[in-house]
């Protein structure tokens, strides 16, 4: 194994921006940047053994700081949408910026993908890991308490990105972490993934409004375009004629996990047929949201000159509920003082060769 880390630019307030390669046993590299905790670059070989990069990205730091599709980054402190930007703790109400129509997503203006994360690589017997970690300051994006953060990536020799979150906070406040790449399977800039195959452990979504906010129901899939619990083609009903489908433009919804309470259930698999690439995803948090890149506008280039027009990527984002502080019957994400917040992601990477 090996870590090489290197400049990558600065931001605006001049601080520096190093760009961290690591590279398992097997040969494959994943390239993290520590503005963001974004992955850049994610190798996986096909079924032939040709490795290809499948997270969407860009060459350049200036891209990522002018991007607004949050490509591989981490996301706090609330991943996915509150509505209005509004939630009490305590019987004290909380206003956050209103950042995606009417509600609050990502954590707002400035949340953890738009922040330079201290590093430290550390190589250990699973593979190459990077350590990474940020104080939030009480009252950032208008967030109770100050929020301390580690988020260690581990890419292991079996070309598995592990993730593991901790937070913990001085202040009664909410957390919800995530991860946001972008993956195309058959290649980053390789067209559309609607041909990929994805099979989802779960039985119940959390239908939404028309500015993708819970109802607050739990709705089975069965019988809908949201059932994925056997394997089917991502294209077969994006544009199906759905109330749910209309309203996120294609998939963009929370899909509600069998097995809650595992310490890591086996939520998503996808499969592209043409490379024979696999993408695996544990999780320990109850949902999973499901985004199949319908904002992509293509135009500006991505890594190698490769443009990423519309549904060139999906995301998988392991998390709590959309508006879980606003739902009582939601899981909770409330965090305090006396706790630690711990949340664990694996992307595990593969082919049917």
């Amino acid at each position: 194994m090996s870590i090489l880390q290197q400049p990558f630019g600065a931001i605006a307030d001049g601080s520096a921006v190093d760009l961290y390669t690591l590279t398992n046993d097997a040969g494959c590299s994943a390239r993290i940047a520590t503005y963001g905790g974004t992955v850049v670059s994610l190798e996986a070989p096909d079924r032939n053994g040709d490795l290809a990069d499948v997270v969407l990205g860009y060459d350049a730091l200036a891209d990522y700081l002018a991007d607004s599709s949050y490509f591989g980054c981490l996301i706090g402190r609330y991943g996915n949408r509150i509505a209005k930007g509004a939630f009490s703790l305590n019987g004290r109400a909380f206003q956050l910026a209103v950042n995606n129509g009417p509600n609050h997503l990502h954590g707002g203006a400035k949340g953890f993908d738009k922040v330079v994360w201290e590093a430290e690589a550390v190589e250990t017997p699973e593979g190459p890991s990077l350590v990474l970690r940020y104080v939030s300051p009480d009252g950032e994006e208008n967030y109770p308490g100050a929020l301390t953060v580690t988020a260690v990536y581990t890419w292991t020799h079996s070309c598995a990105l592990r993730l593991e979150f901790t937070a913990t906070t001085d202040r009664e406040t909410i957390c919800n972490l995530t991860h946001h790449s972008y993956f195309n399977l058959a290649g980053a800039g390789n067209g559309s993934i609607l041909d990929h195959e994805l099979q989802i452990n779960a039985d119940r979504f959390t239908p939404v409004d028309e500015s993708l906010i819970p109802t607050g129901e739990f709705a089975p899939v069965a019988g809908t375009p949201m059932d994925f619990t056997s394997f089917r083609r991502i294209g077969d009903h994006v544009d199906a004629d759905h109330p749910q489908i209309h309203h996120g433009g294609g998939y963009d919804h929370n899909f509600v996990l069998n097995q809650p309470g595992d310490p890591l259930v086996a939520a998503v698999t996808v499969r592209d047929p043409h490379s024979g690439r696999t993408l695996r995803l544990h999780t320990s948090s109850p949902g999973t949201q499901f985004y199949t890149g319908n904002y992509l506008t293509g135009g500006i280039p991505g890594k190698n000159g490769r443009d990423y027009p519309y549904r060139s990527g999906f995301c998988l984002e392991p998390q709590c509920f959309p508006d879980s502080p606003n739902h009582p019957e939601f899981p909770p994400t409330l965090l305090r003082p006396t706790e630690t917040y711990r949340h664990t992601l694996v992307y595990a990477l593969g082919n049917d060769g």
